[in-house]
C-alpha cells in the first residue's frame, strides 16, 4: 500500500510573521477517502496547494502519486465540457469522461453547452468527472459543495464515496458521512488522522474534549502548585547568594572562609533552582500541552426584536421573475413570529430571486408580497465583497465596536487579523464578519442566503445553538442538511410544482 508521507512542513507566507505550519509530519494512504476539517484559516487550502507544488513546501512532501486540484481553472469559458475532458485526455480515451459524468447525472445537453453557461453545480461535476477520468492520480478537492443544492450533494457524496484516492475539504456533515472513510484535522495544536467518517471523528473528539475539560481544574490546581514551589525555590536560592555579601551577626568564621562557604553554598543552591526550574518547566509543559486541543467555542447571542403582529411576511400568488423570465409562479406563504423557513430547490430555481423580492431589490411581476408595517429585515448576502478596514465596515455600519469584534473573536478570528484590509480575508472569514454584522443587529426578520458556505463546522454548530436557544424569526437559503434538522427549520420547496408549507394560524 503506498503512501504519501509529509515530514517536518514548516511554511508561513511572505511578510506574514506568523507559521501556517510548524514542523507538522503525518501520513495517508494513497486509496483512503480523507475528509479534511478545520477552523477557518488553519491552512486546509494552503496544504492542498503545497501538496500540488503551487506552493513550495521545501522537501516535506514525499508522494508516489501525481496531484491533480479541484476546482481547475478553465481558460477558454466558451469550450464545451466534452472539449475540456479532450483537452486533459493525453490518451484519448474519452469514453472514461463519459461514464464519470452519467455517474454524476449530468444531462447529455450539458456537454454540448459552453461551459460558462452551466451554473455552478453543473461546473463542479464537470470539472470532478474530468479529473477523475485520468488514471493514476491522487485528488485534492476543495470545498465542491459550495455550488452544490441538497439533491446535487447527495449524488456527489454517493459518487465520490464510490472512489478512492482523494482529499476532500468540506464542512457539510451529511456530506463527509456519505463518502469518506478517515478524516484529517488540523487541531489548535497538531494535525491528526484518524480512521472513520466525521461523526466518528466527532464522537472521538466530543469524548477527548470532555476529558480535558473534566481534568482541567485539576491541572490548574497542579500547575499553580508547580509554579509557587519554582518560586519559592528561587526566592530561597536569592536569599543564600545575597549572604555571600555579608555574615551573620553571631559567626564565628573568619570572614575569608565565611564568604567562600556562603559562595559554595550558593552555587550549589542556584544549581539545583535550574534543575528544579527546568523539571517543573517540563511538568508543567506536559500538563498544559493537554489542553492545547480544546476547541472552545463561545456561545454567540443574538438580540430579535418582537414584532406586535403575529404575521410578518404574506406572499400571495406571487410570480417573480425578470422581464419576460418567470423564476417562480403561484408562491403563497405564510411566516409567523418564531418561524424558521428554509427555502431549497436545486440550483437557479428562484431561491435568491426569492429572497431579493422580500428585500426590496426586486418587485413581483404579478401577485403580492407584503411585508409586516414597520418590519426591520437583517440580511446576510450570497456574495461577500467586502473592502477597506473593519473599522471602516464598524463606522459605516453604526456598530458596536465592542461586540462585533467579541462575535468575530467567538469565531475564532485572532486578534491579527482586525488589522488587515477585508479584501485579504479569506471567503470564510469575509463570510464571518457578514454573519457578524447580522448578529449585532437587532431585527425582526433576518434573511441569511447561503449562510455557511466556506463557514468550518465547528462554527455552524456554534449557529446552530445560537438559533436553537434564542429562536429568531428566519428565512434562509442552506443545504447543509444537519445543520437545517437541528435548528428545526421548516422547507419551502421552491422546484415542487406545488408548494407545502403549513401555516400555523395564530
Amino acid at each position: 500500500m503506498a503512501r504519501i508521507q509529509i515530514s517536518h512542513l514548516t511554511f508561513g507566507y511572505e511578510g506574514s510573521p506568523d507559521l501556517i505550519f510548524d514542523d507538522a509530519s503525518f501520513q495517508i494512504d494513497t486509496d483512503w477517502k480523507l475528509g479534511f476539517i478545520g477552523r477557518n484559516g488553519r491552512g486546509k487550502t494552503t496544504l492542498l496547494r503545497i501538496l500540488s507544488g503551487d506552493l513550495d513546501g521545501g522537501n516535506a512532501v514525499s508522494a508516489p502519486v501525481k496531484f491533480d486540484y479541484f476546482p481547475f481553472s478553465v481558460h477558454d469559458q466558451q469550450k464545451t465540457p466534452l472539449e475540456i475532458a479532450a483537452d486533459m485526455d493525453a490518451e484519448g480515451q474519452i469514453w472514461r469522461f463519459m461514464k464519470e459524468i452519467a455517474e454524476l447525472e449530468v444531462e447529455q445537453e450539458t456537454l454540448s453547452r459552453p461551459f460558462s453557461s452551466l451554473s455552478g453545480g453543473e461546473q463542479a461535476k464537470v470539472l470532478l468527472a474530468a479529473l477523475f477520468s485520468r488514471e493514476n492520480r491522487f485528488l485534492l478537492i476543495d470545498e465542491p459543495t459550495n455550488h452544490l443544492d441538497m439533491r446535487g450533494r447527495k449524488i456527489v457524496s454517493r459518487y465520490l464515496n464510490g472512489k478512492k484516492g482523494f482529499i476532500l475539504v468540506s464542512h457539510d456533515r451529511t456530506f463527509l458521512d456519505g463518502c469518506v472513510d478517515h478524516v484529517l484535522s488540523i487541531n489548535r495544536a497538531n494535525i491528526e488522522v484518524q480512521k472513520g467518517n466525521f461523526s466518528t471523528w466527532e464522537e472521538n473528539k466530543r469524548r477527548q474534549d470532555e476529558f480535558e475539560i473534566n481534568q482541567n481544574e485539576k491541572l490548574k490546581r497542579e500547575i499553580s502548585s508547580l509554579r509557587a514551589a519554582a518560586r519559592q525555590a528561587r526566592s530561597f536560592a536569592d536569599k543564600v547568594e545575597s549572604s555571600k555579601f555579608g555574615l551573620s551577626p553571631d559567626s564565628h568564621e573568619k570572614p575569608k572562609n565565611a564568604r567562600a562557604y556562603a559562595g559554595e553554598q550558593s552555587r550549589r543552591m542556584q544549581q539545583r533552582r535550574k534543575n528544579l526550574e527546568t523539571r517543573m518547566d517540563r511538568e508543567i509543559e506536559e500538563k498544559e500541552s493537554l489542553l492545547k486541543n480544546l476547541e472552545l467555542s463561545d456561545d454567540l447571542k443574538i438580540f430579535p426584536l418582537a414584532h406586535p403582529s403575529g404575521r410578518l411576511v404574506e406572499c400571495r400568488g406571487a410570480c417573480i421573475g425578470y422581464g419576460d423570465r418567470k423564476v417562480l409562479s403561484d408562491l403563497r406563504f405564510t411566516l409567523y413570529n418564531g418561524d424558521i423557513l428554509a427555502l431549497t430547490g436545486r440550483n437557479g430555481c428562484g431561491k435568491t430571486s426569492l429572497i431579493k423580492a422580500l428585500t426590496g431589490e426586486i418587485a413581483p411581476l404579478s401577485g403580492e408580497i407584503r411585508l409586516s408595517s414597520g418590519l426591520i429585515v437583517s440580511l446576510v448576502p450570497q456574495q461577500a465583497c467586502l473592502q477597506g478596514s473593519l473599522r471602516d465596515l464598524i463606522r459605516a455600519e453604526g456598530m458596536d465596536e465592542t461586540q462585533f469584534k467579541t462575535i468575530l473573536r467567538k469565531l475564532n478570528f485572532s486578534r491579527d487579523q482586525f488589522e488587515k484590509p477585508m479584501d485579504a480575508y479569506s471567503a470564510g472569514q469575509q463570510k464571518k464578519v457578514l454573519l457578524a454584522r447580522s448578529l449585532c443587529q437587532r431585527a425582526h426578520l433576518y434573511i441569511w442566503d447561503e449562510p455557511l458556505n466556506y463557514i468550518d463546522v465547528l462554527s455552524r454548530m456554534q449557529l446552530e445553538r445560537l438559533i436553537q436557544a434564542f429562536k429568531p424569526t428566519m428565512i434562509l437559503v442552506e443545504h447543509d442538511q444537519a445543520f437545517l434538522q437541528n435548528i428545526g427549520a421548516k422547507v419551502l420547496q421552491l422546484d415542487d410544482p406545488v408548494f407545502r408549507w403549513t401555516n400555523r394560524e395564530k
